[in-house]
């Protein structure tokens, strides 16, 4: 398959077999068309196109970016004999429950690889930019023009609301949320996860 687009700047073929950071071309009609449930959490698609590739015992995809953006799909060949066959009863296997204890350990290790990715995709889509934009105490719509969001009750009920209810901002007038002198911090798990954010941008 070949596509007349380029990888994002600052993206490599080979970086983007690796856990790495939502970069939509177009973040405008990206964010609508997520939160409507017409795609998938933006960064998952490659990964989880490397693992069930793997799951189905074909060889990982290829991607070349020259002039195009390339991707290699391989079919089930017959002629890869004892090992191609050994792969789909193992993947088979994970489906039915009948995986020995190799197969079981891989898949335990496959799934917890894929629930960590899905809830760090969840935070990015997010929490992760409230988390970003917040420094020292912030009042609500000082947070919302950082993020370049109009709509006062979307970006309360997607965005502000998640991220408290999440921990990772707080308050600074608890008992009274709509007091009108009411502003948000960082909790510690929030400044932790500020850290791990700015330290994955700079790989």
């Amino acid at each position: 398959m070949a596509n007349l687009g380029n990888l994002p700047f600052g993206l490599s073929t080979v970086l983007l077999r690796q856990p790495h950071a939502t970069i939509p071309s177009n973040p405008l009609l990206a964010e609508p068309l997520y939160l409507a449930g017409f795609i998938e959490r933006l960064g998952t698609g490659i990964p989880d196109m490397i693992d069930l590739c793997r799951m189905a015992g074909l060889k990982e995809p290829e991607f070349s970016q020259e002039d195009t953006f390339k991707t290699i799909l391989w079919r089930m060949d017959s002629s890869d004999g004892d090992a191609t066959r050994q792969a789909t009863r193992q993947a088979t296997g994970q489906a039915t429950g009948q995986a020995d204890e190799e197969t079981t350990r891989q898949a335990t290790h496959q799934a917890t690889r894929q629930a960590t990715r899905q809830a760090d995709e969840e935070v990015a889509e997010t929490i992760r930019r409230v988390v970003l934009v917040l420094n020292g105490e912030m009042k609500r719509v000082e947070i919302q023009e950082k993020l370049g969001l109009k709509d006062r009750e979307n970006f309360v009920l997607n965005y502000l609301t998640p991220a408290l209810n999440s921990d990772y901002i707080e308050m600074t007038i608890p008992d009274v949320p709509t007091h009108q002198e009411q502003r948000y911090r960082l909790t510690i798990k929030g400044i932790g996860l500020k850290k791990k954010l700015r330290k994955s941008k700079k790989k």
